[in-house]
């Protein structure tokens, strides 16, 4: 499955981190988003979402309401058929417009997803 991290980071103790690894580990294809690092894990950073000329099957999101405000455009036009809001990312008007587009949205645990086979 491909899956976008928005927010991702090269910072071990980061749960972006974590999820980026873990992702990994479980076999998926992993498109770190973060407008600073070049690469994360061995993987090539995307800048901003333009840049994904893949289909996106999940995103999940590693930063804040004000922050992925910002991104509300590039995130429906890249049209996953899934957001996962990771605690302390929930956006109401994201995942209001996301919902009308049909994509799934979730207010969960991109980590305990994995750990119970939920993913």
């Amino acid at each position: 499955m491909n899956v976008a991290v928005l927010g991702a980071s090269p910072k071990e103790d980061r749960y972006s981190n974590m999820a980026v690894k873990r992702l990994l580990a479980a076999g998926h294809r992993v498109f770190p988003i973060h407008p600073v690092y070049q690469y994360i894990e061995g993987l090539r950073v995307y800048k901003n979402l333009i840049d994904i000329d893949i289909e996106i099957h999940t995103m999940t999101m590693y930063v804040n309401s004000i922050q992925s405000s910002k991104l509300i455009d590039e995130i429906l036009e890249l049209a996953p058929k899934r957001i996962i809001f990771n605690p302390g990312a929930e956006n109401p008007e994201l995942q209001e417009l996301a919902d009308e587009q049909g994509i799934q949205t979730l207010n969960a645990c991109t980590l305990v997803m994995l750990s119970t086979k939920q993913f």
